[in-house]
Order: structure tokens, then sequence, then C-alpha cells
């Protein structure tokens, strides 16, 4: 900070110095010279300019002044040439024209108000005091559009920078939402599936607890392990919320169990067998990894969907299918149970937080009652194309 601090006063010390030496320098070139001059010195400023924009200003304004009121080109400039001169020596203010725009540009509206305000009196000032008969015409209309232009670039640069501001904060907003969105969908995907078997164990439990020891233990066991699953996928949602933040430490770090997927579909048919409800499972095609993302969805619109049918069917079996295809996979789960009519679906977020997860990966959702009778949810979700696969030559 510091030795930026001393190079933006260096620079400015070093154009006062050029200015100095174009005004006083003998013999003098013309005008045009000067004024080109003095514009190609502003560079020198541009530390100052970042840090301090309008005392900037106010050396532009100071040094472009001076070039213009200077001696005129050498002491044997006849009186005829000294307008043209001036004339040429007034594209020093093209300097503070620069700086301007910078000041609109990056300053706040009162600054830049000031600013536009302070160079637009010193330019006609010093133009009328300077310029004569037609040159005066010319030259104030000349340094007019030069402000102008200067000032309309700053705006435009003003509106694009905020413009990308906001774009950022509402990228930052959507990326939010979409996070809370998803902690939302696993929350209930998860605990709700757990919290249906583990209210239906318990219920069972307790209506043969007296009459039926075995069948009770068996229950509470069931429980225990639902419980224990679920705990577990808390604690891994949490701890992975806890890793986004760079500053988590080592122990927080440590190794979590996978998130769940189709393999583990068999286990969850288990669970759900447990609740009253046999699921027959049945998988087509040629089994193979997918992607993480696609494989995780897929279970859990089977585990929303197999809760769906514990808690509102009113049946003791329903069919999972699963297929492999090459281009998509497929997963059904389909019930004989009372359907859509009573159960309350649309009051849930089961169905929605299906439709998100399958519209995140660009796939098709279909869920509703089916004729016969009973529900049905099929979702299909795209694979990517298979990487390295050889192309035949034509």
């Amino acid at each position: 900070m510091t030795r930026t601090k001393a190079v933006a006063w260096a620079g400015g010390a070093s154009y006062l110095l050029v200015v100095g030496l174009l005004v006083g320098g003998a013999p003098r070139a013309s005008g045009t010279v000067h004024g080109v001059g003095a514009l190609l010195a502003v560079s020198l400023l541009v530390g100052v300019v970042r840090r301090m924009p309008l005392l900037a200003l106010v050396m532009a304004l100071f040094g472009s002044t001076a070039v213009v009121v200077g001696p005129p080109s050498s002491p044997s400039t006849v009186h005829e040439g000294l307008e043209a001169s001036y004339q040429g020596q007034f594209l020093s203010y093209l300097a503070v024209d620069l700086v301007l725009g910078f000041i609109v540009a990056t300053c706040t509206r009162r600054a830049s108000i000031i600013a536009v305000a302070v160079s637009f009196a010193v330019q006609l000032l010093v133009i009328g005091l300077f310029a004569h008969g037609d040159n005066l015409t010319v030259n104030g209309v000349i340094a007019l559009l030069a402000m102008a232009a200067s000032c309309m670039a700053g705006l435009l640069s003003r509106e694009r920078r905020e413009h990308a501001a906001a774009l950022r904060s509402q990228e930052v907003a959507e990326a939010v939402t979409a996070e809370r969105l998803r902690i939302a969908r696993e929350l209930h995907d998860m605990v709700a599936h757990s919290i249906g078997i583990i209210a239906i164990q318990a219920g069972v439990g307790s209506r043969v607890i007296q009459t039926q020891p075995a069948q009770a233990r068996e229950a509470l066991c069931a429980i225990e392990a639902t419980s224990r699953e679920t705990l577990s996928g808390l604690r891994r949602t949490l701890v992975s919320l806890r890793q986004a933040d760079r500053g988590a430490t080592v122990s927080e770090q440590s190794p979590l169990a996978p998130s769940p997927g189709l393999a583990d579909v068999e286990r969850l048919a288990a669970a759900t067998a447990g609740a009253g409800v046999r699921v027959d499972v049945r998988c087509s095609g040629e089994q193979r990894p997918v992607p993480a993302d696609i494989d995780l969805s897929a279970y859990r619109i089977v585990q929303e969907a197999l809760t769906n049918v514990v808690r509102h069917a009113r049946t003791g079996r329903c069919r999972v299918a699963i297929d492999y295809g090459d281009e998509e996979l497929s997963v059904e789960v389909v019930d004989d149970g009372c359907g859509a009519a009573e159960n309350g679906l649309a009051h849930g977020f089961g169905l929605v937080g299906m439709r998100e997860r399958v519209g995140l990966l660009h796939g098709h959702l279909s869920a509703g009652p089916r004729p016969e009778g009973g529900f049905r949810v099929a979702a299909r979700l795209p694979l990517p194309a298979p990487v390295g696969v050889p192309v035949e030559a034509r």
C-alpha cells in the first residue's frame, strides 16, 4: 500500500515537472505540440487518478491551463500566429476530459457533478479569454462536445459496472435459493421416509408388546436401525454444509459414508417391507455406474415414492422397476392401492421435490393414479454420452 502511494505521488510530481518543461522550455514549439505533450503527460497521473481522482482532476486542470496561458511559440512568433498557437494548445484539455470521464464512471454522483461543473467553468473561461473571433465559437463547441463525450463514456461504464454487480447479486441469490431447495429436498426425502417407517413400527410394537414380545422386539430393532441410518444421513448433510466454509478444521473433514444410490434400493425395500409393504424390485438393462447426481436423485425418487405408498396407498405391496437404458435411466414405482383420491399428495412436498430433482437433470417425471387402480410414479433421467467410444470412419 505504501509503495503504491509513493508511486502515485511520484507520477503526480513527474506530471507537474513535464508541464513546467512544456511551459518554460525555450525555444518553444508550436501550440499543437504542447497540447499533445500535455495530453500524453496525463498518463503520469494514473496512480493519482486511482487513489484521489478529484485531486488528479485539479492537477490536470492546472497543467492544461498552464500550457494554454503560457507564452506563445517563440519570440519571433508574429501576431497573426498567436490564435493558431492557442488553438493547438487547447488540445491539452482533452487530458482533463479523460480524468473527468473516470470520475463520472467511478465516483459518487455528487462528486461527478462538482467535477463537471468546475471543469466546464475553467475550460470555458480560458477559451473565452484566449480564443477570438470564429475560433472562440469553434473551440467552445469542441470543448463542450469533448466534455460531453467523456461524461457519456463514464456514464456507460458506470451503468455496465452496476449492471454487472446486479447480475452477480442475482446469481448469488439464485445459488443460495437453489442450495436451500436442495437441502430441503434432501432433508424431506431422508427424514419423511424414516419417520414414516418409525411411526408404523412403533404402532406395531405398542399393539403386540404384551401378546407377541418377539414381534415387538423386531419392531424396536427396526426403529433403532432406521433411527441410526437417519442420524447418519443428517450428520453427512450437516458436515457437508460446514465443509463449505473454507475455515473448516481438519477434524470436521473426516471421511463420511457415501451418499445413497441405486445400489441401496434393496436395503430400502427391506426397510419398507418391515413397515408392512412388500417391495418387488426389478432391474433391466446393463447395470453400470451412473453419475453421482443421477444416482442420488433416482434413489431419492424411489424412496419418496415408497414413503407415499407406506403412508397413503393402504396396500401391502408395490413394484419398483429400474431400467438402465443406453441414453436414459428410468425408474418406476407402481402400487395397487387407493390411488391419489384420498392420499392428499398434492398438499405435501414429496412430488414437488421429485419434479425439482428431475427438472435439474433435464429429465421427465410423470406421477398420477392408474386407470386400473393404484398410483404410478415414473421418472426418466438422461444419461451422459459414454466417453471414449470409437467413431467409425466414413
